[in-house]
Protein backbone atom coordinates (compact mmCIF):
# COMPACT_ATOMS: atom_id res chain seq x y z
CA UNK A 1 0.00 0.00 0.00
CA UNK A 2 1.50 3.14 -0.84
CA UNK A 3 3.18 5.44 2.18
CA UNK A 4 1.60 8.40 3.29
CA UNK A 5 4.69 10.24 2.63
CA UNK A 6 6.19 9.77 -0.86
CA UNK A 7 3.92 7.08 -2.74
CA UNK A 8 6.12 4.08 -1.90
CA UNK A 9 4.12 0.95 -2.14
CA UNK A 10 4.18 -1.93 0.16
CA UNK A 11 7.32 -3.47 -2.34
CA UNK A 12 9.52 -0.70 -2.26
CA UNK A 13 8.40 0.26 -5.95
CA UNK A 14 6.17 3.67 -6.73
CA UNK A 15 4.36 4.80 -8.82
CA UNK A 16 5.49 7.29 -11.46
CA UNK A 17 4.78 10.18 -12.87
CA UNK A 18 4.45 8.60 -16.11
CA UNK A 19 2.43 5.93 -15.25
CA UNK A 20 -0.33 8.36 -13.18
CA UNK A 21 -0.58 10.46 -16.45
CA UNK A 22 -0.56 6.76 -18.58
CA UNK A 23 -3.91 5.76 -16.10
CA UNK A 24 -4.63 9.54 -16.48
CA UNK A 25 -4.96 8.94 -20.41
CA UNK A 26 -6.87 6.03 -20.33
CA UNK A 27 -9.40 7.56 -18.28
CA UNK A 28 -9.83 10.43 -20.53
CA UNK A 29 -9.79 8.43 -23.60
CA UNK A 30 -12.58 5.80 -22.61
CA UNK A 31 -14.63 8.87 -21.22
CA UNK A 32 -14.30 10.25 -24.62
CA UNK A 33 -15.77 7.47 -26.68
CA UNK A 34 -18.30 7.11 -24.12
CA UNK A 35 -19.45 11.10 -24.17
CA UNK A 36 -18.89 10.71 -27.95
CA UNK A 37 -21.73 8.06 -27.92
CA UNK A 38 -24.00 10.05 -25.83
CA UNK A 39 -23.85 13.38 -27.88
CA UNK A 40 -24.62 11.29 -31.10
CA UNK A 41 -27.70 9.99 -29.50
CA UNK A 42 -28.47 13.22 -28.16
CA UNK A 43 -28.38 15.34 -31.68
CA UNK A 44 -30.42 12.53 -33.47
CA UNK A 45 -33.66 13.39 -33.05
CA UNK A 46 -34.50 10.19 -34.35
CA UNK A 47 -32.72 7.45 -32.60
CA UNK A 48 -34.13 5.46 -30.33
CA UNK A 49 -33.24 2.37 -28.64
CA UNK A 50 -36.19 0.47 -29.53
CA UNK A 51 -34.35 -1.81 -31.92
CA UNK A 52 -31.62 -2.92 -30.21
CA UNK A 53 -33.63 -3.83 -27.14
CA UNK A 54 -36.35 -5.85 -29.79
CA UNK A 55 -33.67 -7.70 -31.55
CA UNK A 56 -32.01 -8.55 -27.88
CA UNK A 57 -31.03 -12.20 -27.43
CA UNK A 58 -29.10 -13.60 -24.59
CA UNK A 59 -29.66 -12.81 -21.14
CA UNK A 60 -32.45 -10.60 -19.82
CA UNK A 61 -34.07 -10.70 -23.29
CA UNK A 62 -37.35 -10.46 -22.57
CA UNK A 63 -36.76 -7.28 -20.00
CA UNK A 64 -35.61 -5.56 -22.98
CA UNK A 65 -38.76 -6.90 -25.16
CA UNK A 66 -41.03 -5.33 -22.37
CA UNK A 67 -39.24 -2.14 -22.30
CA UNK A 68 -39.17 -1.99 -26.06
CA UNK A 69 -42.99 -2.42 -26.40
CA UNK A 70 -44.10 -0.12 -23.46
CA UNK A 71 -43.79 3.69 -24.91
CA UNK A 72 -43.34 5.26 -21.95
CA UNK A 73 -40.68 2.93 -20.55
CA UNK A 74 -38.88 3.14 -24.02
CA UNK A 75 -38.90 6.93 -23.39
CA UNK A 76 -37.49 6.61 -19.97
CA UNK A 77 -34.84 3.96 -21.36
CA UNK A 78 -33.95 6.59 -24.26
CA UNK A 79 -32.85 9.57 -22.27
CA UNK A 80 -30.91 7.61 -19.61
CA UNK A 81 -28.67 5.57 -21.91
CA UNK A 82 -28.23 9.27 -23.66
CA UNK A 83 -27.96 11.06 -19.66
CA UNK A 84 -25.81 8.01 -18.38
CA UNK A 85 -23.21 8.23 -21.15
CA UNK A 86 -22.63 11.52 -21.33
CA UNK A 87 -22.40 12.07 -17.39
CA UNK A 88 -19.96 9.28 -16.86
CA UNK A 89 -18.09 10.50 -20.11
CA UNK A 90 -17.34 13.95 -19.16
CA UNK A 91 -16.95 12.63 -15.29
CA UNK A 92 -13.95 10.16 -16.79
CA UNK A 93 -12.58 12.95 -18.81
CA UNK A 94 -12.68 15.77 -16.04
CA UNK A 95 -11.66 13.12 -13.39
CA UNK A 96 -14.64 13.98 -11.17
CA UNK A 97 -16.49 11.35 -9.08
CA UNK A 98 -13.66 9.21 -10.89
CA UNK A 99 -14.10 5.70 -9.16
CA UNK A 100 -18.03 6.36 -8.97
CA UNK A 101 -18.03 7.15 -12.75
CA UNK A 102 -16.14 3.98 -13.92
CA UNK A 103 -18.56 1.41 -11.50
CA UNK A 104 -21.73 3.04 -13.63
CA UNK A 105 -19.76 2.63 -17.07
CA UNK A 106 -19.30 -0.73 -15.93
CA UNK A 107 -22.73 -1.56 -15.05
CA UNK A 108 -24.12 0.19 -18.31
CA UNK A 109 -21.29 -1.95 -20.58
CA UNK A 110 -22.43 -4.79 -18.87
CA UNK A 111 -25.76 -4.22 -19.79
CA UNK A 112 -24.75 -3.69 -23.05
CA UNK A 113 -23.03 -6.90 -23.00
CA UNK A 114 -26.14 -9.35 -21.91
CA UNK A 115 -28.47 -7.94 -24.64
CA UNK A 116 -25.89 -8.15 -27.72
CA UNK A 117 -22.81 -10.65 -26.63
CA UNK A 118 -20.58 -11.80 -29.50
CA UNK A 119 -21.56 -15.31 -29.06
CA UNK A 120 -23.95 -14.93 -32.15
CA UNK A 121 -22.55 -12.36 -34.00
CA UNK A 122 -21.30 -13.84 -38.29
CA UNK A 123 -17.59 -15.04 -38.00
CA UNK A 124 -17.57 -16.48 -41.47
CA UNK A 125 -14.04 -15.69 -42.30
CA UNK A 126 -11.63 -13.87 -39.87
CA UNK A 127 -14.01 -11.41 -38.56
CA UNK A 128 -11.92 -8.51 -36.49
CA UNK A 129 -13.22 -8.15 -33.30
CA UNK A 130 -15.71 -11.05 -33.26
CA UNK A 131 -13.77 -13.24 -30.87
CA UNK A 132 -16.68 -15.52 -29.47
CA UNK A 133 -16.69 -13.98 -25.80
CA UNK A 134 -14.06 -11.11 -25.53
CA UNK A 135 -15.54 -7.94 -27.78
CA UNK A 136 -15.07 -4.10 -27.51
CA UNK A 137 -17.52 -3.52 -24.57
CA UNK A 138 -15.62 -6.67 -22.47
CA UNK A 139 -12.33 -4.68 -23.19
CA UNK A 140 -13.76 -0.79 -21.99
CA UNK A 141 -15.33 -2.77 -18.84
CA UNK A 142 -11.56 -4.13 -17.95
CA UNK A 143 -10.05 -0.33 -18.48
CA UNK A 144 -12.87 0.53 -16.50
CA UNK A 145 -12.04 -1.53 -13.20
CA UNK A 146 -8.13 -0.64 -14.00
CA UNK A 147 -9.62 3.01 -13.54
CA UNK A 148 -11.65 1.96 -10.94
CA UNK A 149 -9.35 0.02 -8.61
CA UNK A 150 -5.75 2.31 -8.94
CA UNK A 151 -5.46 5.85 -7.37
CA UNK A 152 -5.27 8.67 -10.87
CA UNK A 153 -3.08 10.29 -7.92
CA UNK A 154 -4.08 13.78 -8.16
CA UNK A 155 -4.78 14.00 -11.68
CA UNK A 156 -8.01 15.27 -12.21
CA UNK A 157 -10.70 17.42 -10.29
CA UNK A 158 -11.20 14.73 -7.48
CA UNK A 159 -8.23 16.37 -5.85
CA UNK A 160 -10.13 19.30 -5.07
CA UNK A 161 -13.20 17.42 -3.78
CA UNK A 162 -11.79 14.08 -2.64
CA UNK A 163 -11.37 16.19 1.07
CA UNK A 164 -14.79 16.95 1.58
CA UNK A 165 -16.07 13.24 -0.01
CA UNK A 166 -13.63 11.38 2.14
CA UNK A 167 -14.57 13.33 5.16
CA UNK A 168 -18.38 12.50 4.23
CA UNK A 169 -17.88 8.86 3.50
CA UNK A 170 -15.57 8.12 6.51
CA UNK A 171 -18.57 9.82 8.98
CA UNK A 172 -20.56 7.57 6.90
CA UNK A 173 -18.35 3.98 7.34
CA UNK A 174 -15.72 2.29 9.07
CA UNK A 175 -15.56 0.43 5.63
CA UNK A 176 -14.74 3.44 3.56
CA UNK A 177 -12.34 4.55 5.87
CA UNK A 178 -10.44 1.66 5.93
CA UNK A 179 -10.45 1.17 2.14
CA UNK A 180 -9.48 4.70 1.60
CA UNK A 181 -6.57 4.57 4.11
CA UNK A 182 -5.17 1.20 2.29
CA UNK A 183 -5.79 2.68 -2.12
CA UNK A 184 -5.84 5.80 -1.51
CA UNK A 185 -3.66 8.93 -1.63
CA UNK A 186 -4.53 10.78 1.88
CA UNK A 187 -5.16 14.31 1.19
CA UNK A 188 -5.61 16.75 3.94
CA UNK A 189 -8.20 19.43 3.95
CA UNK A 190 -5.09 21.71 5.05
CA UNK A 191 -2.43 20.22 2.35
CA UNK A 192 -0.32 23.07 1.70
CA UNK A 193 0.62 21.69 -1.20
CA UNK A 194 -3.36 22.00 -3.10
CA UNK A 195 -2.23 25.39 -3.27
CA UNK A 196 0.97 25.05 -5.49
CA UNK A 197 0.39 25.75 -9.41
CA UNK A 198 2.39 22.58 -10.34
CA UNK A 199 -0.81 20.38 -8.61
CA UNK A 200 -3.45 22.86 -9.86
CA UNK A 201 -2.89 22.67 -12.97
CA UNK A 202 -2.57 18.79 -12.64
CA UNK A 203 -5.55 18.89 -11.51
CA UNK A 204 -7.27 20.00 -14.72
CA UNK A 205 -5.26 17.91 -17.06
CA UNK A 206 -8.66 16.50 -18.59
CA UNK A 207 -9.96 19.97 -19.36
CA UNK A 208 -8.09 20.20 -22.34
CA UNK A 209 -9.10 16.93 -23.89
CA UNK A 210 -12.84 18.13 -22.66
CA UNK A 211 -11.85 21.28 -24.69
CA UNK A 212 -10.78 19.03 -28.13
CA UNK A 213 -13.44 16.89 -27.68
CA UNK A 214 -16.23 20.20 -27.49
CA UNK A 215 -14.33 21.23 -30.74
CA UNK A 216 -14.30 18.38 -32.51
CA UNK A 217 -18.11 18.08 -31.82
CA UNK A 218 -19.05 21.79 -33.18
CA UNK A 219 -16.43 21.03 -36.60
CA UNK A 220 -18.58 17.61 -36.94
CA UNK A 221 -22.02 18.80 -36.55
CA UNK A 222 -20.97 22.42 -37.89
CA UNK A 223 -22.84 25.47 -37.08
CA UNK A 224 -26.95 25.34 -37.56
CA UNK A 225 -28.23 28.29 -39.87
CA UNK A 226 -30.95 30.52 -39.30
CA UNK A 227 -32.10 29.09 -43.10
CA UNK A 228 -31.43 25.73 -42.20
CA UNK A 229 -33.63 25.84 -38.48
CA UNK A 230 -36.19 27.26 -40.78
CA UNK A 231 -36.33 24.36 -43.37
CA UNK A 232 -36.36 21.58 -40.65
CA UNK A 233 -38.99 23.13 -38.21
CA UNK A 234 -41.37 25.48 -40.32
CA UNK A 235 -41.61 23.16 -43.35
CA UNK A 236 -44.91 22.07 -44.45
CA UNK A 237 -47.06 20.32 -47.22
CA UNK A 238 -46.60 23.93 -49.25
CA UNK A 239 -43.06 23.31 -49.19
CA UNK A 240 -41.97 21.44 -51.89
CA UNK A 241 -38.78 19.19 -51.50
CA UNK A 242 -39.05 20.00 -47.92
CA UNK A 243 -42.30 18.71 -47.02
CA UNK A 244 -42.26 16.34 -44.13
CA UNK A 245 -44.09 13.26 -44.62
CA UNK A 246 -44.99 9.67 -42.80
CA UNK A 247 -43.61 7.04 -43.72
CA UNK A 248 -43.91 3.23 -42.57
CA UNK A 249 -42.89 2.51 -39.23
CA UNK A 250 -41.98 -0.99 -37.30
CA UNK A 251 -45.84 -1.51 -35.98
CA UNK A 252 -46.80 -1.46 -39.50
CA UNK A 253 -44.72 -3.81 -40.16
CA UNK A 254 -46.76 -7.31 -41.48
CA UNK A 255 -44.12 -10.38 -41.03
CA UNK A 256 -40.68 -10.97 -41.50
CA UNK A 257 -39.29 -11.36 -45.30
CA UNK A 258 -38.45 -14.85 -45.67
CA UNK A 259 -35.08 -16.65 -46.55
CA UNK A 260 -34.17 -19.33 -48.51
CA UNK A 261 -30.17 -20.95 -48.74
CA UNK A 262 -27.13 -20.25 -51.11
CA UNK A 263 -24.97 -23.47 -49.83
CA UNK A 264 -24.74 -23.37 -46.63
CA UNK A 265 -25.84 -19.54 -45.56
CA UNK A 266 -29.29 -18.64 -44.97
CA UNK A 267 -30.30 -15.34 -46.91
CA UNK A 268 -33.31 -13.27 -47.16
CA UNK A 269 -34.76 -12.54 -50.79
CA UNK A 270 -34.86 -9.23 -50.17
CA UNK A 271 -31.08 -7.79 -49.63
CA UNK A 272 -29.99 -4.63 -49.11
CA UNK A 273 -27.65 -2.80 -51.51
CA UNK A 274 -24.78 -0.84 -50.03
CA UNK A 275 -23.84 1.77 -52.91
CA UNK A 276 -26.20 3.94 -50.65
CA UNK A 277 -24.22 3.99 -47.57
CA UNK A 278 -21.04 3.81 -49.68
CA UNK A 279 -21.73 7.09 -50.79
CA UNK A 280 -21.90 5.99 -54.28
CA UNK A 281 -25.32 6.56 -55.98
CA UNK A 282 -26.76 6.48 -60.08
CA UNK A 283 -28.50 9.55 -60.74
CA UNK A 284 -28.25 10.51 -64.23
CA UNK A 285 -26.97 13.59 -64.79
CA UNK A 286 -28.00 14.70 -60.80
CA UNK A 287 -24.33 15.48 -59.87
CA UNK A 288 -24.88 16.21 -56.23
CA UNK A 289 -26.38 13.40 -55.31
CA UNK A 290 -23.65 11.07 -54.21
CA UNK A 291 -22.54 14.05 -52.27
CA UNK A 292 -26.21 14.18 -50.77
CA UNK A 293 -26.14 10.40 -49.78
CA UNK A 294 -22.85 10.61 -47.95
CA UNK A 295 -23.87 13.57 -45.67
CA UNK A 296 -26.82 11.47 -44.53
CA UNK A 297 -25.47 8.05 -44.13
CA UNK A 298 -23.02 8.72 -41.17
CA UNK A 299 -22.04 5.95 -38.87
CA UNK A 300 -25.26 6.18 -36.78
CA UNK A 301 -27.55 6.83 -39.34
CA UNK A 302 -25.79 3.26 -41.05
CA UNK A 303 -26.31 1.29 -37.45
CA UNK A 304 -29.97 2.41 -37.38
CA UNK A 305 -31.04 1.57 -41.02
CA UNK A 306 -29.25 -1.92 -40.61
CA UNK A 307 -31.30 -2.67 -37.41
CA UNK A 308 -34.07 -1.62 -38.73
CA UNK A 309 -33.50 -3.98 -41.36
CA UNK A 310 -32.98 -6.69 -39.42
CA UNK A 311 -35.89 -6.03 -37.60
CA UNK A 312 -38.03 -6.72 -40.53
CA UNK A 313 -36.06 -9.84 -41.47
CA UNK A 314 -33.86 -8.29 -43.78
CA UNK A 315 -30.59 -10.37 -42.81
CA UNK A 316 -28.03 -9.12 -45.57
CA UNK A 317 -26.44 -6.66 -47.50
CA UNK A 318 -24.64 -6.50 -50.60
CA UNK A 319 -21.90 -3.97 -50.41
CA UNK A 320 -18.45 -3.05 -51.50
CA UNK A 321 -15.63 -4.46 -48.85
CA UNK A 322 -14.92 -0.83 -48.00
CA UNK A 323 -18.28 -1.43 -45.86
CA UNK A 324 -16.47 -4.45 -44.47
CA UNK A 325 -14.90 -2.15 -41.08
CA UNK A 326 -17.98 -0.83 -40.80
CA UNK A 327 -19.67 -3.37 -41.05
CA UNK A 328 -17.60 -5.51 -38.58
CA UNK A 329 -18.27 -2.42 -35.73
CA UNK A 330 -21.85 -2.88 -36.24
CA UNK A 331 -21.80 -6.49 -35.25
CA UNK A 332 -19.60 -5.27 -32.05
CA UNK A 333 -21.10 -1.79 -30.97
CA UNK A 334 -23.90 -1.48 -32.89
CA UNK A 335 -25.88 -5.14 -31.54
CA UNK A 336 -26.71 -6.55 -34.46
CA UNK A 337 -25.43 -9.74 -37.00
CA UNK A 338 -26.45 -8.23 -40.21
CA UNK A 339 -24.70 -10.41 -42.83
CA UNK A 340 -22.43 -9.18 -45.84
CA UNK A 341 -22.13 -10.74 -49.17
CA UNK A 342 -18.79 -8.69 -50.83
CA UNK A 343 -18.38 -7.17 -53.75
CA UNK A 344 -14.98 -7.97 -55.30
CA UNK A 345 -13.00 -5.60 -57.77
CA UNK A 346 -9.64 -4.78 -58.84
CA UNK A 347 -8.35 -2.89 -61.73
CA UNK A 348 -5.09 -5.71 -62.11
CA UNK A 349 -4.79 -8.96 -60.66
CA UNK A 350 -3.21 -8.37 -57.76
CA UNK A 351 -5.79 -5.85 -56.66
CA UNK A 352 -8.68 -8.14 -57.40
CA UNK A 353 -7.11 -10.84 -55.33
CA UNK A 354 -6.14 -8.55 -52.47
CA UNK A 355 -10.06 -7.76 -52.47
CA UNK A 356 -11.34 -11.44 -51.97
CA UNK A 357 -8.68 -12.16 -48.93
CA UNK A 358 -9.93 -8.19 -47.36
CA UNK A 359 -13.64 -9.46 -47.76
CA UNK A 360 -12.87 -13.15 -46.22
CA UNK A 361 -10.65 -11.49 -43.21
CA UNK A 362 -13.77 -9.19 -42.43
CA UNK A 363 -16.39 -11.85 -42.43
CA UNK A 364 -17.92 -11.97 -45.65
CA UNK A 365 -20.95 -14.46 -45.93
CA UNK A 366 -20.02 -14.79 -49.53
CA UNK A 367 -18.66 -13.10 -52.52
CA UNK A 368 -18.63 -12.47 -55.78
CA UNK A 369 -16.96 -11.04 -58.87
CA UNK A 370 -18.68 -7.60 -58.98
CA UNK A 371 -20.46 -6.95 -62.19
CA UNK A 372 -18.16 -4.13 -63.49
CA UNK A 373 -15.04 -6.07 -62.86
CA UNK A 374 -16.42 -9.06 -64.65
CA UNK A 375 -17.73 -6.89 -67.53
CA UNK A 376 -14.38 -5.52 -67.74
CA UNK A 377 -12.57 -8.73 -67.40
CA UNK A 378 -14.11 -10.41 -70.52
CA UNK A 379 -14.04 -7.55 -72.43
CA UNK A 380 -10.19 -7.25 -72.00
CA UNK A 381 -9.65 -11.11 -72.54
CA UNK A 382 -8.92 -11.63 -68.72
CA UNK A 383 -11.74 -14.09 -68.49
CA UNK A 384 -9.80 -16.66 -66.38
CA UNK A 385 -9.26 -14.11 -63.67
CA UNK A 386 -12.78 -14.54 -62.93
CA UNK A 387 -12.19 -18.06 -62.15
CA UNK A 388 -9.53 -18.34 -60.33
CA UNK A 389 -11.52 -15.82 -58.07
CA UNK A 390 -14.17 -17.73 -58.01
CA UNK A 391 -12.20 -20.66 -56.79
CA UNK A 392 -10.00 -18.11 -54.16
CA UNK A 393 -13.09 -17.44 -52.54
CA UNK A 394 -14.52 -21.06 -52.36
CA UNK A 395 -11.21 -22.01 -50.83
CA UNK A 396 -11.85 -19.39 -48.09
CA UNK A 397 -15.53 -21.41 -47.56
CA UNK A 398 -17.85 -19.21 -48.93
CA UNK A 399 -20.56 -19.51 -51.98
CA UNK A 400 -18.93 -17.50 -54.97
CA UNK A 401 -20.53 -15.89 -57.62
CA UNK A 402 -20.08 -13.87 -60.38
CA UNK A 403 -21.94 -10.90 -61.37
CA UNK A 404 -22.68 -8.85 -64.67
CA UNK A 405 -24.55 -5.88 -66.14
CA UNK A 406 -24.26 -7.30 -69.46
CA UNK A 407 -25.51 -10.33 -70.73
CA UNK A 408 -22.70 -11.46 -72.59
CA UNK A 409 -20.82 -11.67 -69.40
CA UNK A 410 -22.75 -14.08 -68.04
CA UNK A 411 -22.90 -16.33 -71.48
CA UNK A 412 -19.25 -16.34 -71.54
CA UNK A 413 -18.83 -17.40 -68.64
CA UNK A 414 -21.38 -19.94 -68.59
CA UNK A 415 -19.39 -21.10 -72.35
CA UNK A 416 -16.01 -20.57 -70.15
CA UNK A 417 -17.38 -23.49 -68.01
CA UNK A 418 -17.62 -21.44 -65.09
CA UNK A 419 -19.38 -23.00 -62.27
CA UNK A 420 -20.74 -20.16 -59.42
CA UNK A 421 -22.38 -21.02 -56.34
CA UNK A 422 -24.82 -18.05 -57.91
CA UNK A 423 -25.24 -15.70 -60.37
CA UNK A 424 -25.20 -11.65 -59.75
CA UNK A 425 -27.14 -9.82 -62.88
CA UNK A 426 -28.97 -7.07 -63.25
CA UNK A 427 -32.85 -7.39 -64.19
CA UNK A 428 -35.77 -4.49 -65.35
CA UNK A 429 -37.99 -3.65 -68.01
CA UNK A 430 -37.57 -0.44 -69.60
CA UNK A 431 -40.93 1.52 -69.51
CA UNK A 432 -39.80 4.43 -67.56
CA UNK A 433 -39.04 7.70 -69.10
CA UNK A 434 -35.08 7.55 -68.84
CA UNK A 435 -34.70 4.36 -70.80
CA UNK A 436 -32.46 5.21 -73.98
CA UNK A 437 -30.25 3.17 -75.29
CA UNK A 438 -28.83 5.89 -77.64
CA UNK A 439 -26.97 7.12 -75.31
CA UNK A 440 -26.04 6.57 -72.29
CA UNK A 441 -26.41 8.93 -68.68
CA UNK A 442 -26.04 6.47 -66.31
CA UNK A 443 -29.62 5.67 -66.91
CA UNK A 444 -29.94 1.76 -68.05
CA UNK A 445 -28.03 -1.20 -66.27
CA UNK A 446 -30.15 -4.18 -68.12
CA UNK A 447 -29.95 -3.74 -71.90
CA UNK A 448 -31.55 -7.00 -72.71
CA UNK A 449 -33.99 -8.00 -70.43
CA UNK A 450 -35.87 -10.32 -72.74
CA UNK A 451 -32.71 -12.00 -73.35
CA UNK A 452 -32.08 -12.06 -69.77
CA UNK A 453 -34.66 -13.69 -68.70
CA UNK A 454 -34.75 -16.57 -71.61
CA UNK A 455 -31.11 -16.94 -70.87
CA UNK A 456 -31.45 -17.56 -67.08
CA UNK A 457 -34.24 -19.18 -66.79
CA UNK A 458 -31.83 -22.53 -67.96
CA UNK A 459 -28.98 -21.09 -65.40
CA UNK A 460 -29.40 -24.39 -61.95
CA UNK A 461 -27.60 -22.20 -59.96
CA UNK A 462 -29.92 -19.60 -57.69
CA UNK A 463 -30.04 -15.81 -59.12
CA UNK A 464 -29.53 -12.53 -57.32
CA UNK A 465 -31.42 -9.05 -59.42
CA UNK A 466 -29.71 -6.26 -58.81
CA UNK A 467 -30.78 -2.66 -60.36
CA UNK A 468 -34.52 -4.43 -60.22
CA UNK A 469 -35.77 -0.82 -59.51
CA UNK A 470 -33.43 1.28 -61.81
CA UNK A 471 -31.81 3.49 -59.24
CA UNK A 472 -35.14 4.66 -58.60
CA UNK A 473 -36.71 4.82 -61.97
CA UNK A 474 -39.10 1.81 -61.10
CA UNK A 475 -41.87 1.66 -58.44
CA UNK A 476 -40.90 -1.53 -55.74
CA UNK A 477 -44.25 -2.58 -56.23
CA UNK A 478 -43.58 -3.56 -59.75
CA UNK A 479 -40.25 -3.90 -59.49
CA UNK A 480 -40.29 -6.88 -56.92
CA UNK A 481 -43.56 -8.19 -59.00
CA UNK A 482 -41.22 -8.29 -62.19
CA UNK A 483 -37.96 -9.99 -61.04
CA UNK A 484 -39.54 -12.95 -59.27
CA UNK A 485 -41.81 -13.53 -61.95
CA UNK A 486 -39.35 -13.47 -64.38
CA UNK A 487 -36.79 -15.71 -62.24
CA UNK A 488 -34.62 -13.62 -59.69
CA UNK A 489 -34.34 -16.10 -56.53
CA UNK A 490 -33.26 -13.25 -54.54
CA UNK A 491 -33.27 -9.36 -55.45
CA UNK A 492 -31.24 -6.42 -53.55
CA UNK A 493 -32.27 -3.16 -53.18
CA UNK A 494 -30.77 -0.12 -51.77
CA UNK A 495 -33.29 0.99 -48.98
CA UNK A 496 -33.36 5.11 -47.20
CA UNK A 497 -33.62 3.77 -43.52
CA UNK A 498 -37.53 5.29 -44.14
CA UNK A 499 -37.79 2.61 -47.16
CA UNK A 500 -36.93 -0.44 -45.04
CA UNK A 501 -40.30 -1.34 -43.79
CA UNK A 502 -42.36 -0.65 -46.86
CA UNK A 503 -39.75 -2.60 -49.18
CA UNK A 504 -40.45 -5.22 -46.37
CA UNK A 505 -44.28 -5.25 -46.07
CA UNK A 506 -44.30 -5.19 -50.55
CA UNK A 507 -41.93 -7.82 -51.09
CA UNK A 508 -44.23 -10.48 -48.52
CA UNK A 509 -47.44 -8.81 -50.34
CA UNK A 510 -45.50 -9.97 -53.55
CA UNK A 511 -44.11 -13.36 -52.29
CA UNK A 512 -47.57 -14.00 -51.39
CA UNK A 513 -49.71 -13.64 -54.25
CA UNK A 514 -50.27 -15.42 -57.56
CA UNK A 515 -46.70 -15.34 -59.32
CA UNK A 516 -46.78 -16.24 -63.04
CA UNK A 517 -43.20 -17.61 -62.79
CA UNK A 518 -42.06 -19.99 -65.29
CA UNK A 519 -38.15 -20.32 -64.09
CA UNK A 520 -38.38 -22.97 -61.01
CA UNK A 521 -37.19 -21.52 -57.78
CA UNK A 522 -32.89 -22.41 -57.24
CA UNK A 523 -32.62 -21.27 -53.31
Amino acid sequence: MPDAKNGAMADGSARTRGQLFTMALLRIAVGWHFAYEGLAKLFDPQWSAEVYLRSANWVGAGLFHRLADNPTLLAITNQTNTWALLVIGFALMLGCATRMAAISGMVLLALYYVAHPPLFAPTTGVAEGSYLIVNKNVVEMLALLVVATFSQGRLGLDRYFRPIWNWSFRQATTWRHRWESRHSEPVSAADPETLARRQALAGLVGVPFLGAFVMAVLKKRGYESQEERQLTTLADGMSGASMKVNWSTLDQLKGQVPSAKIKQVELSRVMMGGNLMNGVAHARDLIYVSKLIRAYHDREKIFETLRLAEACGINTVITNPILGPMIVDYWENGGGKIQFISQCQGRDKQEFLDSIAYSIDHGACAAYVQGAVADRFVTRGDIDLIGLGVERMRAAGVPAGIGAHYLRTIVQCHEHGFDPDFWMKTLHHHNYWSARLDKQHDNIWCEKPDETIAFMKEMPQPWIAFKILAAGSIHPKVGFKYAFENGADFVCVGMYDFQVVEDANLTLETLSGKLVRQRPWRA
